[in-house]
């Protein structure tokens, strides 16, 4: 071999060691980085027998990858699930203190066995005002709870609503950075660049997009992607889809939220034909749309119970049962057994019994609450004060069977006191799963990260040691053109 072609060989050496040094370099900076991929120099012997780099190679676990996309995208449902359920929890103080601790757990279930007990109470003391006034603070409290019940589940959902619109935002935000990146990735990929930081921004994009809405890829010629909602819509192919959404800025129970489009197509709600299946997306459907309008039914149910538990009859038999004790505006009947939406936030005491708007406190035992006027709805026909008929029918009524609406999912028969019970135990039912599940996908969703980290992460330890051979491999070459360069001055001076 001649000087010449030593001298060449250890000069593009000395280049290719910088270009490995340069790659090492890249993966010391990225060990605390998220979502780097630890890179590695392509080294070949070139014809001269020199070393080369004939590109940049990126670690990759496809597999490990979408799983990782697929615990994000679940956790992040789950996630905006148990939230809202904990919002409810902590606004009503459902799972604080014991069923009959008031002053901490105000669930319809705690303040209706608080009425019940006192009118059991007013009814050892049928002529005590302090016990009846009692029953009107307790009666008051009851309504008042699934008036506050009522506005925490539709504040909820329009919260719900907004969180859905700032998802919907985000999406697109995403999409159009994807395409930014992409476009970056085919282009180096058909000139052979090196893509391999561009290839760690578009998963990076790819993890947030799943957090918000779960997705599946397809990789196509020179990198490009392609990428589907995990319910089918396609959200990317080439230019990103549009993903719309009309918010709602108020709800009551009768209202319906908006669905979410994926070019026109719904992937939400119940006429969706590709329903996404997770992501935060999803989770907040799902709170808005299903479970706090389940709750909500329950409630209504409940409220619609209430009255026609103290209900009043007309005692010459001759006109229909009027609310008594608990009514609502504009109430003209007793409703029937099936759902009236929003009953809840409507409820209020009867002014008739309350002395503080005009009403008798003494109707609480006599009855002639629903019309003062019509002596027919009156119990205590002599006025005795020590009248216990009325008061004793109320307590029964707490635990006599009733009808409700089957589709507020609690049945269609039960005691009031047994409903509520139950609407209370499907809630903390539905929370803890929810609150187990977020749980469980959390540690699912670590570990997976950890693991696909282990694959494709960078190894310090690894890096350092790789980047001494390279240095003493740099002085190597460095010293043998020393040498070449010694033997060239040593010819020239001899010539």
């Amino acid at each position: 071999m001649s000087l010449t072609n030593a001298g060449a060989i250890a000069n593009q050496s000395l280049g290719t060691i910088a270009a490995q040094i340069n790659v090492v370099s890249r993966n010391i900076a990225g060990v605390n980085v998220s979502g780097y991929a630890t890179k590695t120099a392509l080294v070949s012997t070139s014809s001269n027998g020199a070393a080369q780099i004939d590109g940049v190679a990126r670690a990759t676990n496809a597999a490990l990858f979408q799983n990782s996309l697929q615990a994000s995208a679940t956790q992040a449902a789950a996630a905006a699930l148990s939230s809202g359920f904990d919002q409810i929890d902590q606004a009503l103080g459902l799972s604080s203190g014991s069923a009959t601790d008031t002053s901490t757990n105000r669930s319809p279930a705690a303040l209706l066995s608080a009425l019940k007990s006192a009118l059991q109470s007013y009814s050892a003391s049928p002529s005590d005002t302090t016990v009846a006034q009692t029953v009107l603070s307790s009666a008051k409290a009851v309504a008042q709870a699934l008036n506050t019940a009522d506005a925490t589940v539709q504040q909820l959902r329009a919260q719900a609503d907004g969180e859905i619109a700032s998802s919907v935002a985000n999406i697109n935000s995403i999409l159009t950075q994807f395409q930014q990146v992409n476009s970056e990735i085919v282009a180096g990929t058909q000139t052979g660049r090196d893509v391999t930081s561009a290839l760690d921004q578009r998963d990076a994009l790819l993890k947030s997009l799943s957090s918000e809405i779960g997705v599946t890829t397809v990789t196509r010629a020179n990198n490009d992607m392609v990428i589907y909602a995990d319910g089918g819509a396609t959200l990317f192919e080439t230019s990103p889809r549009a993903v719309t959404f009309q918010a709602t800025s108020s709800y009551t129970a009768s209202t319906t939220g908006n669905a979410v489009y994926v070019d026109g197509v719904p992937v939400t709600g119940a006429s969706a034909s590709m329903a996404i299946q997770s992501g935060k997306l999803q989770g907040l459907t799902q709170l808005r749309d299903v479970v706090a309008p389940q709750y909500q039914n329950q409630l209504d149910e409940t409220a619609r119970g209430l009255i026609a538990a103290f209900a009043e009859t007309d005692q010459s038999g001759l006109g229909t049962a009027a609310p008594g004790l608990f009514t609502y505006a504009g109430a003209t009947s007793v409703p029937g057994a099936s759902v009236v939406p929003g009953l809840a936030g409507q409820i209020i005491v009867n002014p008739n019994a309350d002395p503080s708007q005009g009403g008798d406190l003494d109707r609480l035992r006599d009855g002639g609450i629903s019309d003062p006027t019509n002596s027919a709805y009156s119990y205590n026909t002599t006025g005795a004060a020590g009248f216990t008929d009325r008061i004793n029918q109320l307590v029964a009524s707490f635990t006599t069977s009733q009808s409700f609406d089957p589709s507020a999912g609690l049945g269609s028969s039960a005691s009031l006191m047994d409903y509520t019970t139950s609407s209370l135990g499907w809630f903390e039912a539905q929370r803890q799963q929810a609150t187990e599940t977020e749980s469980y996908q959390s540690t699912l969703l670590s570990q997976t990260t950890d693991a696909l980290s282990n694959a494709t992460g960078v190894n310090l330890d690894e890096q350092m040691s790789k980047m001494l051979d390279l240095e003493n491999s740099y002085q190597a070459s460095a010293k043998l053109i020393a040498a070449i360069d010694a033997m060239y001055t040593a010819l020239f001076q001899a010539l």
